[in-house]
């Protein structure tokens, strides 16, 4: 199979590295895409018909779907039906010429149909298999659904999220995406440890323990103090001022870490250095005791002020502020223009425009290829393993690829 030469000759950190994906949804498409963006070669395997069903989540870039064409790009499409054997074996054939697999099927799918990690590597030791599901491998949990939201639900994550009336989920799947990259950081580093010793591994990651580690503070909260944090809104448990305070305008939020930026507020930004020893705000604790009063009244400094005077103000003290943006304000956002962040994407549609990964190299730019239509690259694929024009008619003719 082709070795992803193209990567390698760029010097992209895994250019020749093959990645096999029976994914859908979010958590293990956002491990792959990134595996793809530092220059691996990324396989998606999808179902006949349908595909990844984040396909058709909705319609919102040029018919595409938002969360496809995120979490997709860089990638190849095969379109197979593995309840065929045809379909299985030319799977199972590109594994086994893969570094690493992933899955994140129904808990018990991928062995039934032989893509077991222990059934994989049995003849390809090198091979680093990621399992992805929500609850893990065993335990009471181990069959239940396990969307973002109920994963949230499950470990707390929303009983801390939202205002003191209400409850939230967070407004990206966080469960998902916490999985997605603990994932992209256990093949990695299943990948360096191959290097090596010459032999692969098998990873599996659970939604629930993602979102677990996440939820440290909190959790050790409630063990070691019996306290339950509360759900503060913009506000913080243990911090005060920690919030968003009215101006002219609109809003700004403040987060005073310390005592010392406590002084700096009240002193260089509002011209109040008799609060700055005030015996009921000398310190956060005393200020968050006097929470209500110390919000009191930074609000009604604040207002005197219009947004962006302020927000200049802030800054220029040190003081940690910001403007409490939206969609439209990120997407225009000067720090994305003025470091040169976004660049344009291929997809079935026409060009998109989409934000370089976080991983920044100094000396190469991260990869950022086309999204895939479904099936687009299936002919190529199969074509690799050896099989004829021909054969490959007569499997779509059968309804065995698409």
């Amino acid at each position: 199979m082709d070795t992803n030469s193209e990567s390698a000759e760029t010097g992209l950190p895994l250019a020749g590295i093959t990645v096999v994906s029976l994914e859908h949804a979010v958590a293990a498409p956002i491990a792959s895409r990134h595996l793809a963006d530092l220059g691996a070669r990324v396989i998606k395997v999808e179902r006949i018909g349908e595909g990844d069903f984040a396909r058709n989540y909705d319609t919102a870039v040029y018919g595409l779907a938002s969360h496809f064409v995120w979490l997709n790009r860089g990638k190849e499409s095969i379109c197979v039906d593995l309840k065929a054997s045809e379909g299985l074996a030319a799977v199972k054939a590109l594994v086994a010429e893969a570094d690493v697999f992933i899955q994140n099927s129904a808990p018990g799918a991928a062995e039934r149909l032989g893509l077991g990690a222990d059934d994989l590597r049995a003849d390809h030791p090198e091979l680093v298999a990621v399992n992805m599901s929500g609850y893990g491998t065993s335990g009471p949990f181990v069959d239940r659904k396990a969307y973002d939201m109920l994963v949230q639900a499950e470990t707390g994550l929303i009983s801390i999220t939202g205002t003191p009336e209400t409850a939230t989920k967070t407004g990206i799947p966080t469960s998902d995406i916490a999985a997605g990259m603990y994932a992209l950081t256990a093949i990695q580093a299943a990948l360096f440890r191959r290097e090596r010793t010459g032999v692969g591994a098998v990873v599996d990651i659970a939604m629930f323990d993602a979102t677990v580690e996440w939820l440290g503070h909190p959790m050790y909260m409630q063990m070691y103090q019996d306290v339950q944090i509360k759900r503060m809104g913009l506000s913080h448990a243990s911090i005060a001022p920690y919030d968003a305070y009215p101006t002219r305008d609109g809003q700004i939020l403040i987060g005073v870490q310390n005592d010392r930026g406590w002084r700096t507020l009240v002193t260089e930004v509002f011209e109040r250095p008799d609060l700055a020893d005030h015996p009921r705000f000398a310190t956060n604790v005393l200020r968050v005791v006097n929470r209500a009063e110390v919000d009191r009244l930074v609000g009604e400094l604040t207002s005197t002020f219009a947004t962006g005077e302020l927000d200049d103000r802030l800054a220029k003290a040190g003081v940690p502020a910001a403007q409490l943006g939206n969609m439209n304000d990120l997407i225009t956002h000067p720090q994305l223009e003025a470091r040169d962040r976004w660049r344009e994407v291929q997809t079935e549609a026409g060009p998109i425009r989409a934000v370089l990964p976080p991983m920044t190299f100094r000396d190469v730019e991260m990869r950022m290829g086309p999204v895939p239509a479904l099936g687009e690259q299936t002919d190529v694929v199969l074509a690799e393993l050896g099989l004829t024009a021909e054969q490959v008619a007569g499997l779509r003719t059968a309804g065995i690829v698409q």
